[in-house]
């Protein structure tokens, strides 16, 4: 039987190995650590062991893999579960590895394939209910509200992935409205935003002292109620919360960046840029996005034209 451990020595262990052995980048060992402490966290918690008491991994199988996936997937969609299978995966192979459990328990786990479906856009109309919406909540000055605001004032501005949001420093913003981004393969590119998100972002820097507690990532720009940086699935909670709350098609993170690409090339931006502010290595990537724009301009010729 492999030896207890306590779960927050396993991942410093696990996190050395992402980072030194292996040559992750930043925002891949920043998601791979987040579903390694999720899946430690949910078995702790089937057996009714403290998160900071000494925990036997040792049985984990492919049973409870599947039952960790379904409760971290709900209502999400199958790249996500995907995403975290193949994080799973990795954290799996490598406890086995190290001899903390008795089998490979997500050898087998089969991820979902990635839909070909055309990206999920909110209309511009809709993205400026959903952004008026938060705008007009942080008028509470709550602090959370304001850090919403700002959150989703940049994720569309900027077309940020949600990792990279999550992974920017207050430093990470310069004076020229712009934001220093580090993205996939730890690229780093510079991103402008526009008027409604700078000031946004200023109204959060004035409260954000408050969310941050002793202890806590002071370099972070986006704060958690508990004053740490804040996790992609906590955004992934609120973008999903306000887009309800506002009366728009429910969305995620990513589909705000899906809008912004769209709404850019709308707008008349050439493909060579969207290809820049969004950081894809291929502009193949990038044309995806004119398919939406044409899918839209098909229903609106069938709507429209008396010969369509």
């Amino acid at each position: 039987m492999a030896e207890r451990v306590v779960i927050s020595q396993l991942l410093s262990q696990y996190e050395r190995e992402l980072r030194l052995r292996r040559g992750l980048s930043g925002n891949t060992i920043t998601a791979y650590m987040y579903e390694a402490r999720s899946l430690c966290e949910f078995v702790a918690s089937s057996v009714q062991v403290d998160p900071d008491a000494p925990l036997d991994l040792s049985p984990l199988d492919l049973n409870d893999v599947r039952s960790w996936l379904a409760a971290v997937s709900q209502g999400e969609a199958r790249s996500s579960m995907a995403r975290h299978s193949a994080a799973i995966r990795t954290f799996s192979s490598w406890l086995y590895r190290s001899g903390y459990t008795d089998t490979d328990a997500a050898a087998r786990l089969k991820a979902p394939r990635a839909s070909n479906e055309l990206p999920h856009v909110l209309t511009e109309d809709q993205a400026r209910q959903l952004l008026g919406y938060v705008h007009e909540r942080a008028g509470s000055h709550d602090p959370l509200h304001v850090r919403d605001s700002a959150m989703l004032e940049l994720l569309y501005a900027a077309g940020l992935r949600v990792s990279e949001l999550c992974t920017l420093d207050v430093a990470s913003l310069r004076p020229d409205a712009t934001v220093r981004v580090i993205g996939k393969g730890d690229k780093e590119r510079i991103v402008p935003y526009g008027v409604p998100a700078a000031r946004s972002i200023m109204d959060y820097l004035a409260v954000r002292s408050q969310l941050l507690r002793t202890g806590a990532s002071e370099k972070a720009l986006f704060l958690g109620a508990r004053g740490a940086r804040i996790n992609p699935r906590t955004v992934r909670e609120r973008v999903h919360a306000l887009a309800a709350q506002a009366g728009v098609p429910d969305i995620s993170p990513h589909d705000l960046r899906h809008s912004a690409a769209t709404h850019l090339l709308d707008g008349g931006s050439d493909l060579r840029t969207v290809q820049e502010i969004l950081g894809h290595e291929s502009l193949a990537t990038t044309q995806r996005y004119t398919h939406v724009s044409a899918e839209r301009l098909r229903k609106s010729f069938t709507q429209a034209h008396p010969r369509a």
